[in-house]
């Protein structure tokens, strides 16, 4: 038995008034998932622990098994891991955003979070402008180390967790001022913010951009706070060799921690210019070679969800569909042995928030070797509730798909 999971980064939403007061879940035109979901197990459920913040960190670490409340540390480790970097017992990791920040003539703490990642500032660009901020705020105790388009880190030795950070992702349009950090570090981490905008804003690499209609990336924003992760592995928890396949630094460092193979993909982005098929491809050749499990990650929903982009939304979805799910099945086929495919989102990314929420989310499991008791009904957030089918505890439907105790 092969098992696959497909995972559509935010997919779920809420009603929108643009879309007629339906989900883009809703009016996707979808054939293949929904074909799935009328044969397979539809039905919610719940990713976000009680009590934490819902992260794609512990969202995904919920999806593939592991109880967040055990096993998260902070996001920014999972995300070093898939850089390379080492960290040691008392380092202390935080992502670090380049940012697009408002420019009016007004204190920074006035200023506004317009985008938080830059126009999806491309990884060249965003390399140098973190040069300059490595220059000016790099010691022997805090190491910037750059990463893909607007996501970064950095290494804080002996650092400390107890700091209040708020993601930028979730206050934008919002002032500046009403989000300062607090705790430990929190003067300090505040001023390098502050100052990365008069380092930044007239930078050669911003001022190129403003030339090509682009926002500039004039701020760093800096989350996402942890130690060193402490995932088990998967095939010891598991008793499966799996494979991750996705564009992210967090989603390959939970692979990597978990001692999964991580398969980069040329062309892969975390948007909705992506190569779909690349990642297909690598997916099934991973488990043509030796791996039985899968977890291939499409970020483009969620970033369309921060973005506030309806149409996009509804855009990557049916991309989902037909450059993933479709080929995904086809290729399984060829296989030649049974394979049972999962469909999620890791949490809800609403257009009218343009940031994460705890809701439940729908869920498909279809299996090659039994398609008599499916659902009936299509994939959605309000067909997967008239399931009446639950799960209260995220991190348990990985044995249920697996099919292990």
């Amino acid at each position: 038995m092969k098992y696959v999971v497909i995972l559509g980064d935010g997919m779920a939403d809420e009603p929108i008034e643009s879309l007629g007061f339906k989900t883009p879940l809703d009016v996707a035109h979808k054939p293949t998932i929904d074909r799935l979901a009328r044969l397979g197990e539809v039905g919610l459920v719940n990713t976000i622990p009680e009590g934490m913040k819902p992260g794609s960190d512990t969202a995904n670490l919920s999806v593939i098994g592991y109880d967040p409340k055990i096993y998260y540390t902070g996001r920014s480790p999972l995300e070093a891991v898939s850089m390379g970097i080492e960290m040691l017992d008392d380092d202390i990791c935080y992502r670090c955003n380049i940012i697009a920040i408002s420019e009016d003539e007004i204190a920074y703490e006035d200023k506004t979070v317009i985008d938080h990642s830059a126009d999806e500032i491309s990884t060249k660009e965003a390399g140098v402008l973190l040069e300059a901020i490595q220059e000016a705020f790099g010691n022997a105790y805090k190491t910037f180390y750059p990463g893909v388009s607007y996501r970064h880190a950095l290494i804080w030795k002996k650092g400390s967790v107890d700091v209040n950070l708020v993601p930028p992702h979730d206050i934008l349009e919002r002032r500046i001022g009403d989000y300062i950090p607090t705790g430990d570090h929190a003067e300090e981490i505040y001023d390098m913010m502050k100052t990365s905008y008069e380092i930044l804003n007239h930078h050669p690499i911003n001022e190129d951009r403003r030339r090509r209609g682009l926002r500039p990336a004039n701020s760093i924003w800096i989350w996402g706070e942890g130690k060193k992760p402490i995932l088990t592995s998967f095939e010891e928890k598991f008793g499966k060799k799996g494979v991750m396949v996705s564009a992210v630094d967090l989603l390959k460092g939970i692979a990597i921690s978990a001692g999964m193979r991580s398969v980069d993909v040329v062309g892969a982005t975390g948007n909705m210019h992506t190569n779909y098929e690349g990642k297909v491809e690598a997916v099934l050749q991973a488990l043509a070679d030796d791996c039985d499990f899968a977890y291939i990650h499409l970020e483009a929903p969620d970033e369309c969800g921060h973005r506030g982009e309806t149409d996009n939304k509804v855009i990557s979805i049916e991309q989902l569909d037909d450059r993933v799910v479709k080929l995904m099945e086809i290729g399984l086929k060829s296989l030649g042995e049974p394979y049972r495919i999962m469909i999620l989102p890791d949490h809800p990314t609403p257009i009218n928030y343009r940031t994460h929420t705890s809701t439940p989310v729908p869920y498909i499991i279809y299996d090659s070797t039994d398609d008599t008791r499916g659902s009936g009904v299509g994939y959605s957030e309000k067909l997967a509730e008239s399931t009446g089918v639950y799960k209260g505890v995220g991190h348990d439907l990985m044995k249920q798909f697996l099919q292990v105790d």
